[in-house]
């Protein structure tokens, strides 16, 4: 595992500190897509510039784990992983996780997101996330399938599990 790209079901699911823990004990470099997505002042990036970004990283290390859903450009980490994870907990710990991180976060820049983004939250960000999770799940699902010959898959569909594989990787020997 040199090159891992790590997906979930939804927002709050766990996939930044996911991606920290596993860096850590691996000793690789992790990028955030939110980061490279987000300007300041929540402000978006174009795909082209998203993209370049992503591509410019992907060519610049030989390992590396990057964090992030956004299917317009999953396809490019995913031909340029060598593991992808997968995380999938239920909605409702997604929405309380993703409302908690807002209320711990309020008002300070937070380090996934480039440190140029001060925390926000919105109805329409909830909406999106209640209104798509079950769309999305059948779809990584469907995604992780298409892979399963070609990378190491990994799926992770509750706490325990999730737990269970970082402390493994964290107690390995290096």
């Amino acid at each position: 595992m040199k090159r891992i790209m790590i997906i979930g079901v939804s927002a709050g699911v766990g996939k930044s500190t996911f991606a920290m823990r596993l860096g850590k004990a691996l000793k690789l470099d992790v990028f955030h897509l939110d980061s490279f997505y987000w300007k300041q002042g929540w402000v978006e990036s174009s795909l082209e510039e998203f993209t370049e970004k992503q591509e410019k990283m992907l060519s610049h290390y030989s390992s590396w784990i990057v964090e992030g859903n956004y299917s317009s450009t999953i396809k490019l980490r995913a031909d340029h992983a060598d593991t992808i994870i997968y995380l999938e907990l239920p909605l409702r710990i997604c929405l309380y996780r993703v409302i908690m991180r807002w209320l711990t976060n309020l008002g300070y820049k937070r380090h996934d997101l480039g440190g140029e983004c001060t925390e926000k939250m919105d109805f329409a960000f909830i909406k999106f996330i209640v209104t798509t999770y079950r769309k999305r799940k059948k779809w990584m699902r469907e995604f992780m399938n298409s892979y399963h010959d070609t990378r190491r898959v990994i799926c992770l569909k509750n706490k325990k599990e999730i737990e269970y594989f970082l402390k493994g990787m964290e107690g390995q020997k290096r």
